[in-house]
């Protein structure tokens, strides 16, 4: 064993609990004389008294052997109590159980979706397709728009369809300007666009379509261009009134498109 004195109490501390109980016993017997009331502390026998010592000195070979125990394994182990308490924090932080917590998903202001029905362009135009009865054409009054520029504009949404209509005449060097102007409009939305992508679609009138898919927290989801490549040149592009959340406007974004579609398969030139 590495306990280097005897553990249990001294015989000074011994004999000192000793006197100390007499005295205390003594001072009951005299309190319960004067009292009268000598009738209580009789009825301590000896056998309860001779309990009351067992059990007092093992209270106190109990705290003795703890504290020769712990200074020992201080001075000769140091670090052992360190260790157990790290170990003792690590113990106590696994065994709680491990609660996962789930981000509550983003909510959005439920919009209510106007079936999709269609009407045809009444307008005289050198082009003609079905739009939704939802929209009304309005007339583009930018001040280097052409004749026949026009917003199909979505009341209830706050976004439209914007046409921009240029005769081609024959000329491939004005159509492939065209062409190229559409690309670098579509272009500038890279700076707030996730990405751009690009389909080519021919319609039920066996029309080319190009169509731009622009990803991300901009004011243009869409732009398209068609062209017949001798006469007409037509290009279009979805306008939001503020840049678009795609997660919130996704439902809004998704119905137009479809319009947007139907308005490609059903163009014709006049």
């Amino acid at each position: 064993m590495w306990i280097s004195r005897e553990i249990w109490p001294n015989r000074l501390q011994w004999s000192s609990f000793l006197l100390t109980f007499s005295h205390l016993k003594l001072k009951i017997r005299n309190l319960s004389a004067d009292t009268g009331f000598l009738f209580l502390f009789k009825a301590l026998r000896k056998e309860v008294l001779q309990n009351i010592i067992k059990l007092f000195s093992l209270a106190l070979q109990a705290k003795f052997l703890s504290e020769e125990i712990t200074k020992s394994m201080r001075n000769r182990f140091p670090s052992f109590f360190i260790l157990l308490s790290f170990f003792s924090v690590v113990l106590f932080s696994c065994g709680k159980e491990e609660q996962n917590y789930v981000p509550r998903p983003k909510g959005f202001n439920r919009i209510d979706l106007p079936p999709q029905r269609y009407q045809k362009l009444a307008e005289d135009r050198p082009y003609s397709f079905e739009y939704s009865k939802s929209a009304t054409i309005l007339p583009d009054t930018f001040a280097l728009a052409g004749k026949d520029w026009i917003f199909i504009y979505y009341p209830q949404f706050k976004a439209n369809i914007q046409l921009t209509y240029k005769q081609v005449n024959n000329n491939q060097n004005l159509l492939r300007n065209y062409i190229n102007d559409s690309f670098k409009l579509t272009g500038k939305h890279q700076v707030r666009a996730s990405s751009i992508q690009e389909q080519r679609l021919v319609t039920a009138h066996n029309l080319t379509a190009m169509i731009f898919k622009i990803e991300g927290d901009v004011p243009s989801p869409y732009q398209f261009y068609t062209t017949d490549s001798t006469k007409n040149f037509l290009r279009g592009a979805i306008y939001f009134s503020t840049a678009a959340k795609n997660d919130s406007l996704a439902p809004v974004i998704n119905f137009i498109q479809k319009d947007m579609i139907h308005l490609l398969n059903t163009l014709q030139w006049r």
